[in-house]
């Protein structure tokens, strides 16, 4: 099913150097630093249920697109808010897919799918309603044997490290088994604590109480919520954390004095207007990044959605379910009160993200090409694309280089597709690259160097790991 000069340069030249640069590639380890896998999969280690609850459940790319027509979510089995599982057969489930197939044409998520079916169940044939019986019963076969448990397909994709994305208030059980496990695979945690550092955040007053009761610390007072934050940040490094993750609506920082700090969380904890949020979500960065100088974690900014956008769907079926949507988004001017403080401190790593691709080339790439602190994070979301890649590297190439970004992000929630998404990933900067050496601005044996950085090196640098 997939073309082996699949993504390279159509002209014979340029693809013969892709050819070469993947060959160095194609086979390196993956690195995955940042994303939204179950940790319970590896915790527990049983066989993944059925082709449906892989594929397609946890995955927000494939049930968004089902719904944008007209595939009700509780025809695709998604969860409710409130945990109570969806109660759809999975094997319908798999013939809605099937049935709207043709949807995905173009799409990354076709490749990251057929991918997975080609590599993993030796599927050749595309996914149609008259096959998707046999190709349900085919993968759900599969889905029994030992070698396609968590751990052994872990093994057998290469994944050298796994972050996923817990709460800051979560208590890590899952984790915890997998440290006591003796289990030889880095599966890792990474703080997020939107929950207890965001005013809009649902439920904020209560997950308040919750970091006060699981820390002992006063959050009702500034200096107590800061050092329950503080001691929840070493709770996360005790399982192997390595960076926070702030999924804030803009990328506003602040620098407000102590006092002036302490007063507007007072006014938050009783009922913070929309400027008083937004001024202390942007307080809280340039917290986050003071507290990263001290236990070294690396500080991750994911701004810029409208999240939830779609209110039905979040009053029945909660967060992330494929209804965040980008915003204009600026950084020059958001970017200053932190990069004032701490942007020229070379221990301090900061990856900025973007779901406006207009701000790349005017200001990511000029702000990551001068401060030692900043790292450009790559496309995620809407972006992490054979042709979304391809514009990243255009558009910030040229400024910021290579070394002040991060290699690749694959962001992902379903566990099938990492080792098809770093592979698209792979061989979209190898056909960039081969452009690059076919023009004359770059030498081979330089571009397999850079190669080789975008696939492992630089995400398994910033990321210190």
């Amino acid at each position: 099913m997939l073309h082996p000069d699949f993504l390279f340069p159509a002209e014979t030249g340029a693809r013969g150097v892709a050819r070469r640069l993947y060959g160095e590639v194609a086979a390196l380890p993956i690195v995955s630093p940042h994303g939204h896998c179950d940790p319970a999969w590896f915790a527990t280690d049983r066989a993944f249920a059925d082709p449906a609850s892989l594929f397609v459940v946890p995955d927000h790319y494939v049930f968004r697109m089902l719904y944008s027509q007209g595939v009700p979510l509780e025809a695709l089995g998604i969860p409710l808010a409130d945990g109570t599982p969806g109660d759809a057969e999975p094997r319908e489930i798999w013939r809605q897919l099937a049935s709207h197939w043709h949807l995905f044409r173009g799409t990354p998520t076709r490749l990251w799918m057929e991918h997975g079916f080609s590599t993993l169940f030796g599927i050749e044939e595309r996914l149609t309603a008259d096959n998707a019986d046999r190709l349900y019963d085919l993968i759900a076969g599969k889905l029994q044997e030992p070698a396609f448990r968590p751990r052994a397909l872990f093994e057998r994709f290469n994944i050298e490290a796994l972050a996923t994305t817990e709460s800051a208030i979560d208590p890590l059980p899952h984790h915890r088994t997998l440290r006591d496990s003796g289990w030889a695979g880095r599966v890792i945690t990474t703080f997020r604590p939107d929950a207890v550092i965001d005013p809009d955040f649902p439920g904020f007053a209560d997950n308040l109480a919750e970091l006060s009761r699981i820390t002992g610390e006063d959050t009702g007072s500034w200096n107590g919520y800061l050092a329950a934050l503080m001691q929840r940040r070493a709770y996360f490094r005790s399982f192997g954390a390595t960076a926070t993750d702030h999924g804030h609506p803009s990328a506003a920082t602040a620098d407000l004095p102590h006092a002036e700090a302490a007063s507007l969380f007072a006014r938050v904890v009783s009922g913070a207007t929309a400027a008083e949020a937004e001024l202390f979500r942007a307080q809280m960065l340039t917290e986050m990044a003071r507290m990263s100088l001290e236990d070294g974690l690396v500080l991750q900014i994911h701004p810029g959605a409208m999240r939830n956008h779609n209110p039905s769907v979040f009053a029945r079926y909660g967060r992330d379910k494929g209804a965040d949507i980008p915003t204009a988004t600026g950084y020059v001017h958001a970017l200053k009160p932190l990069l004032d403080r701490f942007g020229n401190d070379r221990r301090l790593t900061v990856i900025v993200f973007t779901l406006d691709e207009t701000a790349y080339s005017r200001e990511l790439a000029p702000l990551a090409g001068h401060y030692p602190a900043l790292r450009l994070g790559p496309p995620w979301w809407f972006f992490d694309s054979p042709e979304g890649m391809r514009r990243f590297r255009e558009l910030t190439t040229e400024t910021a280089g290579f070394a002040n970004t991060v290699g690749f992000n694959d962001d992902t929630r379903a566990f099938c597709s990492i080792p098809s998404r770093h592979d698209v990933a792979r061989r979209a900067d190898c056909a960039y690259l081969a452009r690059l050496v076919t023009e004359h601005t770059l030498d081979e044996d330089e571009a397999r160097e850079v190669a080789i950085d975008l696939a492992y090196r630089l995400a398994k640098s910033a990321y210190r790991l």
